[in-house]
């Protein structure tokens, strides 16, 4: 079985290619996700699937972890380059952002997201 740090990196590159089914196969049946976009949580991997979905209609995020490390709790915290572009290409935003996962049975259970990662500067597109 893979390393989180390996499934992490994988999943990064699936979402980044818009492969939902192979992202979710990273995550529990019953993963609690935030809702970054619209504010709130989603549950399961159905109302991950179609959170993404009106995503992908309104916005072209990409995101590229640039450190993975475990925290004290057991957390794999994922330092990320968020770039979001409108349909058309421009930048919206870009910045560096945290994501801390939880992990049970291997898969993950939960996803947290912190506005910025500490120490990190976030570059106005302007």
């Amino acid at each position: 079985m893979p390393s989180k740090h390996e499934q992490v990196t994988a999943m990064y590159a699936a979402f980044n290619r818009r492969d939902t089914d192979r992202v979710l196969g990273f995550m529990r049946p019953d993963v609690d996700w935030p809702n970054g976009m619209e504010g709130g949580r989603v549950h399961g991997h159905e109302e991950v699937r179609a959170y993404w979905k009106r995503q992908w209609g309104m916005v072209d995020p990409h995101v590229e972890p640039v450190r993975i490390a475990d925290d004290e709790a057991g957390d794999t915290v994922v330092d990320v380059h968020q770039v979001v572009r409108d349909l058309e290409g421009k930048v919206l935003m870009d910045r560096m952002v945290q994501h801390v996962y939880s992990f049970r049975d291997g898969l993950i259970e939960r996803m947290e997201i912190r506005e910025s990662a500490p120490g990190a500067t976030n570059a106005n597109p302007n």
